[in-house]
């Protein structure tokens, strides 16, 4: 299963993704707002845990290729989160991609196609996303592809230790009859 967008293919992982993805993981730029960069076994381990994702629930984390060169460009999609706040369960749309693919759109693109997939195929009524406070760039893909922060349900990830400065996230909400393309 593959959603193809103007510019982009969102595909299911391959072995001759490893490398291109834990060079991204591996950024500190890119994971400056998780908790630490990758090493090559745990982003292997990442891409694993993303197609058992895909395998139990039908969607998950696409990898995301540049029609025009197919480089890989990092990740787009679905996924239940593993933890439990006040909002969960839920499924969430998420996103990472590699420094220079950045400023250019892409993010949005990628989301607006997983959010269709999510309300049109998945059959979805509500997707949520969320980061950090200084996460600026993510919180503006979130308001471009037309999500809401939800200021009362910010939260504590309890994935993060506990007086640490990424703990506290936004959150932010999408219904299907609120989706536009």
């Amino acid at each position: 299963m593959q959603i193809e967008t103007a510019r982009l293919l969102l595909r299911r992982w391959k072995p001759s993704d490893s490398k291109p993805f834990h060079q991204l993981n591996s950024d500190p730029e890119v994971m400056e707002f998780l908790l630490k960069p990758l090493a090559l076994e745990e982003s292997d381990e990442m891409i694993v845990r993303i197609e058992s994702h895909f395998e139990q629930h039908g969607f998950g984390l696409w990898a995301v290729e540049a029609k025009e060169t197919g480089l890989l460009l990092g990740f787009a999609g679905l996924s239940r989160p593993t933890f439990e706040t006040q909002f969960t369960p839920c499924i969430e749309v998420g996103w990472r991609l590699a420094r220079q693919a950045w400023g250019r759109g892409f993010a949005t693109e990628a989301a607006r196609a997983a959010l269709a997939f999510g309300f049109d195929e998945a059959g979805l009524t509500e997707i949520v996303s969320f980061t950090v406070p200084a996460n600026l760039r993510s919180i503006a893909v979130m308001e471009r592809i037309g999500m809401t922060r939800d200021i009362a349900g910010d939260f504590e990830h309890p994935k993060v230790p506990e007086n640490h400065h990424l703990r506290k996230h936004v959150l932010y909400r999408l219904r299907r009859e609120e989706f536009q393309i």
